[in-house]
């Protein structure tokens, strides 16, 4: 569009030249006759004629044909009464071509090169055939290069449309792809949070409705840890719409927060869970401590659905580069379970959670041997560490889909 202002502006200035000159050139070699005064009062015409047309094109619209059509004829009795002007045809061509469609521009360009050739044959004192080829040949380059010209700008015209377009595709793609990893984000949360404590508070209850009758103490007892457990989730799902670091977080470190993990994990079953800390203790990223306290409670979840155990001991282990979080249970282990219904996201949950922050999770189990859980996040300016296909037991066999269900 720029290329194109400059171009417009190039042509009316040259046609205002070539009007100039030719009207001092008849001044110059011509008496101040009434010829003369015709003349130079027809060029003042075209002139007045020819910038109106300029400050009006916009609103002109299909009307600049007819515009065109008053210019040209000025232009030809301006030629017809002093032919020096005939060169003004020039930039009258770039207007037939902006102004008309290729069979009325291929028209007007033979008329205007006709015109100019018969008013130089006029001018000219001996015929040459220099005066035929020379305006044939100025016509021609100047159609090429204006229909070059236009070819590129509707060219570049189309690349901009293209690129407007793919801008516009590609901003609903991140877009979906936003939805998609919020949906994904939000899953993980509920799975590790609510889902879990719902599974608590249910198990709670249907031990309270047993023991109701045989032993009212611990039947209210069972109803308080519900309650309670209903007061965490509810803090859970307040934080879903605040989008703040887990309540177990808030004020309390990494380490403390999972020993109180540790310590109310067995309330409502009697498995025994331990916490241990090694390696000096040292800042992480709020990301990293909310992943690995994620881990920690689908890992217990996990071992009190499904291992059978007595006991579950959680370690945190800050090392150089990186840091560790390690579930190890007692209980049954596995070798190809078959997946419970409605099950099998836990796993695949806590890979996705430590991919964000360029951790790993390793499963390894043997059946009538436990089960262990180990997560491993760098810390530092290391590089990523490639996300974990799957887990392996330790006897070196794929164990993704063994777990699933866990």
């Amino acid at each position: 569009m720029r290329e194109r202002i400059w171009l417009n502006g190039a042509m009316h200035a040259g046609f205002y030249l070539l009007l100039a000159a030719s009207g001092l050139r008849l001044v110059s070699r011509h008496e101040l006759g009434p010829r003369t005064v015709a003349s130079l009062a027809v060029g003042g015409l075209l002139a007045l004629t020819y910038t109106a047309g300029v400050a009006f094109w916009t609103r002109l619209g299909r009307r600049r044909v007819v515009w065109l059509g008053g210019v040209a004829a000025v232009w030809l009795a301006l030629v017809v009464l002093a032919p020096s002007f005939s060169w003004c045809a020039v930039p009258l061509l770039f207007l037939c071509l902006r102004s008309l469609n290729a069979r009325g521009f291929a028209v007007a360009a033979a008329a205007l090169t006709l015109v100019v050739i018969a008013a130089q044959l006029e001018i000219a004192q001996e015929a040459d055939l220099s005066l035929v080829l020379a305006p044939i040949g100025i016509a021609a380059m100047t159609a090429v290069i204006f229909w070059e010209l236009q070819r590129e700008s509707a060219a570049r015209q189309l690349l901009i449309d293209d690129l407007i377009s793919t801008r516009g595709t590609l901003a609903d793609s991140r877009h979906r792809t936003g939805v998609l990893e919020e949906r994904e984000r939000l899953a993980r949360e509920i799975h590790d949070t609510l889902a879990q404590g719902l599974t608590s508070m249910g198990i709670l209850l249907q031990a309270a409705d047993r023991m109701w009758a045989s032993d009212p103490a611990l039947a209210r007892a069972h109803v308080r840890r519900a309650a309670a457990a209903a007061a965490e989730n509810l803090d859970e799902a307040r934080r879903f719409v605040r989008d703040l670091q887990p309540p177990a977080l808030v004020d309390v470190s990494l380490p403390e927060a999972l020993a109180r993990l540790c310590a109310s994990a067995g309330d409502d079953t009697e498995l025994d869970v331990r916490f241990r800390q090694e390696g000096e203790r040292y800042p992480l990223e709020p990301d990293v401590q909310a992943a690995l306290l994620r881990v920690a409670q689908g890992a217990l979840a996990n071992v009190r659905d499904h291992s059978c155990a007595g006991t579950a001991t959680v370690t945190l282990s800050y090392l150089d580069g990186e840091v560790t979080l390690d579930v190890f249970d007692d209980g049954a282990g596995f070798a190809a379970p078959t997946p419970a219904p409605g099950r099998g996201y836990g796993l695949r949950a806590m890979r996705d959670r430590l991919a964000e922050v360029n951790g790993v999770l390793v499963v390894e189990s043997v059946p009538g041997e436990g089960t262990g859980v180990a997560a491993t996040v760098p810390t530092g300016s290391l590089p990523a560490v490639p996300h974990l296909a799957g887990a392996r037991t330790r006897d070196g066999e794929d164990a993704t889909g063994r777990m699933e269900e866990r």
